[in-house]
């Protein structure tokens, strides 16, 4: 599958939620769910993991995609990525590498090319 880089530097690719989606995968979906509930000690549902990506134009994003401080930054912005951001790496970048050091090796990736 190929790589889809969300504007925090995730790969949107790798992602269980884009993953079953694409594949129709219900079973999927609901594994998803029930992980990050359990993950995330929140009340996620099947329907709030579908998910055709991050940076897409289609209405299919996982719930917490749509509230994003981080993607909403970038949509005002209209960056395609943060990689490409004069304020690279705000405060809220900082905070989210710490959870998710792989998107930070991403966008460092895209600012290196």
């Amino acid at each position: 599958m190929k790589k889809l880089i969300a504007y925090c530097g995730i790969d949107c690719s790798k992602c269980p939620a884009y993953i079953a989606t694409q594949k129709d995968d219900q079973e999927g979906l609901v594994k998803t769910a029930a992980d990050w509930s359990a993950r995330f000690n929140v009340d996620v549902k099947p329907s709030d993991v579908i998910c055709d990506g991050c940076t897409t134009e289609s209405p299919k994003k996982a719930s917490y995609c749509n509230m994003c401080e981080i993607r909403k930054c970038a949509r005002d912005k209209v960056i395609k990525t943060c990689a490409s951001c004069g304020e690279y790496i705000c405060e809220k970048l900082e905070k989210f590498f710490q959870q998710a050091p792989e998107a930070k090796a991403n966008l460092e990736k895209i600012q290196n090319r």
